[in-house]
C-alpha cells in the first residue's frame, strides 16, 4: 500500500484503540511490612551475674494488613523470636496482633481481636529504627512490660488537636508465687490463656509543636487469675513524655504497680517500679548519640532498696537509610543487690 493508505489504516487503529473499554487498575487492598534485628552482646557478669558472649537474631516480624472495606480492615502481626522455634529449641513463634478494626466515625473506631496495649513509648512503636540502643530499655521490658499485647475489644481515636485516647478490655495478666509475682513472667499472650480476671485500660496522649506527653492506667481485679488466694487486685499507672527541639530529644518515662495481698507483700512484689531519663541529639540527619539513665524494681516492698537495679547506657545510632538503622552502645549497672552485667552491644535492625 502506498503512504497515504497506511497512514489511513494507521489512523483506524488509533481510533479503534481509544474506543476500546478501559480497565482501571485498582490499587492493592492487602498490605505487607516488618521489621526485624540482629544483636550482638559481650557482657561481663558481676557480683554474681552471668557473662555474656553471643549473636542473635532477635526478632524477625511480618505485617499483614488488608482492607476489606474503606471502614473494615484486618491488622497482624507475626513474630520469630531468636531465629529458631520447635521443641528444644531457644526461640519461638508469637502471634502479637490480630484484629478487625471498625471506622465509627472519622474520628473514632473500635478494633476486636488481639492487640497491643497502649502503654508506654515502646510497646506500640518498638521498631529498631525507631528508639536508642540495640537492646529495649529495662524499665519498659521489666514493669510494663513490652512487648505486650492481650486480646479483647478496644475503641481509640481523637478527641481534638492532638489529642488522643484509648480504653480497652482485655484478657489479664497471671502472676504467681512461682515467678514471685513478676509482671513479665505474668502475661499470657493471648495463648490458651486463663480469663477467669479480665483488665482495664485507658490511656490518653496529647502531641504538639515538638511536644509529646501521655500516660495509661490498667487496673486487674484478681492478677493470679484466682489461683492464689493470698493475692488480689493489681493497678498500673505510667507517665511519659517525648521532647523535640531542633536536634535535641528528650525522653522519659515513669511506670509504677500496686499488688493488693499478703503473698505480694511477703514476696516485697507489691510494690514495682521504674523511670527512666534519655537525652539525645542528632548532630547531622542520618547519626544519633544519646544517653540512657534506667532504674527499676520489681521487688520494691523492701525496707530498703537492696532490690532496686540501675543502669546507664550510652551508644550511637546511624541510619544509612531512614527505615535501616546500625547501632552501637555500651552498658554498666549499680546493682546494690549483685548481679550486675557490663559490655557493649552491636546491632542492626530494619522496617519496611
Amino acid at each position: 500500500p502506498s503512504v497515504e493508505e497506511r497512514l489511513i489504516l494507521l489512523e483506524a487503529e488509533v481510533e479503534d484503540l481509544r474506543n476500546r473499554p478501559q480497565v482501571a487498575s485498582a490499587p492493592s487492598s492487602t498490605m505487607i511490612g516488618g521489621y526485624g534485628e540482629l544483636h550482638y552482646n559481650n557482657l561481663s557478669g558481676k557480683a554474681g551475674g552471668s557473662d555474656k558472649d553471643s549473636v542473635d537474631f532477635h526478632r524477625f516480624v511480618l505485617f499483614f494488613g488488608h482492607e476489606f472495606t474503606d471502614r473494615i480492615r484486618l491488622v497482624s502481626e507475626l513474630e520469630l523470636e531468636h531465629a529458631l522455634s520447635g521443641e528444644g529449641e531457644s526461640g519461638e513463634v508469637e502471634l502479637e496482633q490480630a484484629y478487625i478494626e471498625f471506622d465509627l466515625t472519622d474520628s473514632h473506631r473500635i478494633q476486636a481481636g488481639v492487640f497491643l496495649l497502649p502503654v508506654g513509648l515502646l510497646n506500640a512503636n518498638h521498631e529498631p529504627p525507631r528508639f536508642y540502643g540495640v537492646e529495649r530499655n529495662p524499665v519498659e521490658k521489666n514493669i510494663l512490660p513490652t512487648t505486650w499485647w492481650e486480646a479483647g475489644v478496644a475503641v481509640s481515636g481523637e478527641l481534638g488537636v492532638g489529642v488522643t485516647y484509648a480504653a480497652a478490655y482485655h484478657s489479664g495478666l497471671n502472676t504467681s508465687t512461682g515467678s514471685a509475682y513478676s509482671v513479665r513472667s505474668g502475661r499470657q499472650k493471648a495463648s490458651k490463656a486463663t480469663a477467669n480476671d479480665g483488665a482495664a485500660t485507658v490511656a490518653l496522649a496529647w502531641a504538639g509543636a515538638g511536644i509529646s506527653v501521655g500516660g495509661a492506667l490498667q487496673y486487674q481485679a484478681d492478677v493470679t487469675q484466682g489461683s492464689d488466694t493470698s493475692a488480689g487486685s493489681a493497678w498500673l499507672g505510667e507517665v511519659h513524655t517525648d521532647l523535640r527541639k531542633g536536634p535535641f530529644k528528650l525522653r522519659a518515662l515513669y511506670a509504677s504497680w500496686v499488688l493488693d495481698g499478703d503473698g505480694p507483700e511477703l514476696m516485697d512484689a507489691d510494690e514495682q517500679y521504674g523511670w527512666y531519663i534519655e537525652p539525645s541529639i542528632r548532630p547531622v540527619d542520618n547519626v544519633g548519640l544519646f544517653v540512657r539513665y534506667n532504674v527499676w524494681d520489681n521487688r520494691a516492698g523492701h525496707a530498703d532498696s537492696a532490690s532496686e537495679k540501675q543502669q546507664w547506657d550510652a551508644g550511637v545510632n546511624w541510619w544509612p537509610h531512614e527505615q535501616v538503622v546500625l547501632k552501637a552502645d555500651y552498658q554498666w549497672q549499680d546493682n546494690e543487690g549483685g548481679k550486675e552485667q557490663n559490655g557493649f552491644n552491636l546491632g542492626v535492625g530494619y522496617e519496611f
